[in-house]
């Protein structure tokens, strides 16, 4: 097999949720530049059209499907809907993901259900709804789980989300663990420090800035096209004999901690 029909995602078919921007969007963009049709998902499909026209040109099938992850039922119906429309399922890439910002004395239950169910019990539902699939093709499949530095280390203000992120990799090393009989490869991608519109919040204090630049080893913040290689390797033939496993992109953050 040659290096590049490693990489090389032609015929695939992926979902991708959380898709109208931001870390979601550049992802779905790279698998489709890497040959996969893409059924990319938001709670409103016109939210969608900019990633949809980027798929399309890239010469791929672009399919628009309407998920709240936190609609079980709907989570089963979008990803047998995406299903269909592609021809199959191989890939999925959970992004989908919120995140509030509040210090832990002050949190409210909604606020920890909100992020919960986004970022957890969608996660799960959405995963075992594809893996369905995938087992009833007998094709097997990659699904690749959008942790977070936050599954690692503690982060002040962000408690909610970073309990949803450390029981994402838990739930992603269990999945690839009993899983795996079944072709179904389950592996996490944890970005570091990137500007989206979800962490805004934070870019706009410069202070903030300036003190984690000083704790990346690499002197810099994440770009969007930094996560392309992580997820098409992981979504690809050359990580076959990867699973349970997260590739933190990260600067070195991680290894300097």
């Amino acid at each position: 097999m040659s290096v590049n029909s490693l990489f090389d995602l032609s015929g695939r078919k992926a979902l991708v949720t959380g898709a109208s921007r931001g870390i979601g969007r550049a992802i779905a963009e790279a698998l489709a530049a890497a040959g996969a049709d893409v059924a990319v998902t938001a709670r409103g499909v016109t939210s969608l059209d900019a990633v949809l026209e980027a798929v399309s040109a890239a010469g791929r099938k672009a399919v628009p499907v309407a998920l709240d992850v936190t609609d079980v039922a709907r989570c089963r119906a979008g990803v047998e809907e995406a299903a269909e429309r592609l021809g199959g399922l191989d890939i999925l890439i959970n992004n989908a993901g919120i995140e509030q910002v509040c210090p832990s004395l002050e949190v409210e239950e909604a606020l920890w259900d909100g992020i919960l169910d986004t970022n957890l019990k969608g996660a799960f539902f959405v995963a075992q709804a594809a893996a369905r699939r995938m087992s009833r093709d007998g094709t097997g499949g990659a699904i690749i789980n959008l942790c977070s530095l936050t599954s690692e280390v503690g982060i002040p203000t962000a408690v909610p989300y970073g309990s949803s992120k450390t029981g994402l990799l838990g739930m992603t090393r269990a999945l690839a663990a009993e899983w795996a009989p079944l072709g179904i490869r389950v592996n996490a991608i944890a970005p570091g420090y990137f500007r989206t519109a979800m962490t805004e919040v934070f870019y706009e204090n410069e202070g903030w800035q300036a003190g984690m630049l000083a704790k990346i080893p690499m002197q810099r913040f994440g770009d969007l096209d930094d996560l392309r290689g992580a997820a098409i390797f992981l979504a690809a033939n050359a990580s076959a004999y990867i699973t349970g496993q997260c590739i933190a992109v990260d600067g070195g953050f991680l290894a300097s901690v």
